[in-house]
């Protein structure tokens, strides 16, 4: 095993945030204007939400860099190259690299948060891109048998220039990738020769070789015997995206189909969807099922609110507190 995730295993549990483009209003339904997204990113208060991480005790921090609409929390000239939106819809601010750096002066590692795919609410970046989704009749986030078969070679050259770039910029500063919508593993990436998983991992690493990654395939609810699944040796932990059912973990490793072995991690969210909502569980449940997890040497990463600001709702600061005072490594800190 190449160590890349015996720190991910050491620190059992960290906290995830989806910071998205939103609405300027809740009565306002266009998506955000270029300019509008800066000015929510230029408002993001990174000393504030640092201390707010490191006050609670959570030992790691995973973010969206972007999602469906096409804005991006950090500048890309490649992906500014390849769409061709000016202005661009890559925010000027880096927010992951200024978030990054206090982090790990308080001795916590950031992770990044990227689908694998064009995004699909972007209509040039998607053309420009030459992304298809690969079920036929069904709109992303949906499961259907049709499936189209294709490659898409010429994307996932693209994808990968993009995150290099990225990975290249930041080097330790990011310590791993969060890939989501791995759904065509293999139409798209179960291949001997590049663009293949290998190649796309090469370029997740760019600039920090030990930088973890996992891909994901899907809530662990629609795998085969709705086990923990990871995809092939070139991740490095599973994605465990999860809903509403929680598997048992029986031990640090879970085995690829090309054996190689990946950290047992889940990601769940703690409020009423991700990144959302009051919290879903008595404070009991998290405490006892992250326990349960960690004592098997596998990791737990809960999802939870986030403002465009940067400020953690009140109720799930609470909620981390007694999280971290169940963690039973606390009195050795």
């Amino acid at each position: 095993m190449s160590g890349r995730t015996d720190w991910l295993k050491d620190a059992q549990w960290g906290v995830f945030f989806h910071y998205l483009a939103q609405p300027a209003s809740s009565r306002e339904r266009s998506p955000l204007t270029a300019e509008q997204w800066n000015e929510q990113v230029d408002a993001f208060n990174v000393p504030g939400f640092v201390d707010q991480i490191a006050a609670t005790g959570a030992n790691y921090v995973g973010i969206t860099i972007g999602q469906n609409s096409g804005h991006f929390c950090a500048p890309n000239a490649t992906y500014d190259a390849i769409v061709g939106i000016r202005p661009s819809k890559c925010s000027r601010r880096d927010l992951i690299a200024e978030l990054a750096a206090p982090l790990r002066e308080r001795g916590l590692r950031l992770l990044a948060y990227l689908p694998s795919n064009a995004p699909c609410n972007d209509p040039q970046a998607v053309e420009r891109l030459q992304w298809r989704w690969g079920f036929e009749g069904a709109p992303p986030g949906e499961h259907s048998p049709r499936r189209t078969g294709e490659r898409l070679a010429a994307f996932q050259r693209k994808w990968e220039a993009v995150v290099r770039e990225w990975g290249e910029r930041w080097g330790d500063l990011v310590a791993g990738w969060w890939l989501d919508g791995i759904y065509f593993a293999d139409e798209m990436y179960r291949f001997a020769d590049p663009p293949n998983f290998q190649s796309f991992a090469d370029a997740l690493r760019a600039g920090h070789p030990q930088r973890i990654v996992a891909f994901n395939p899907g809530w662990v609810e629609h795998s085969p015997g709705r086990k923990m699944l990871s995809l092939t040796a070139h991740e490095d932990y599973t994605a465990g995206e999860v809903d509403s059912m929680f598997p048992v973990c029986k031990g640090r490793w879970v085995e690829s189909p090309d054996g190689g072995k990946a950290q047992w991690h889940v990601l769940a969210y703690a409020g009423q969807y991700w990144g959302r909502g009051e919290p879903r569980f008595p404070d009991e449940f998290l405490v006892g099922y992250t326990r349960h997890v960690n004592e098997h040497e596998g990791v737990v990463t809960w999802d939870v609110p986030v403002s465009k600001t940067g400020e953690i709702p009140a109720a799930f600061i609470r909620q981390l507190h007694r999280l971290a005072e169940g963690d039973s490594r606390r009195g050795a800190r």
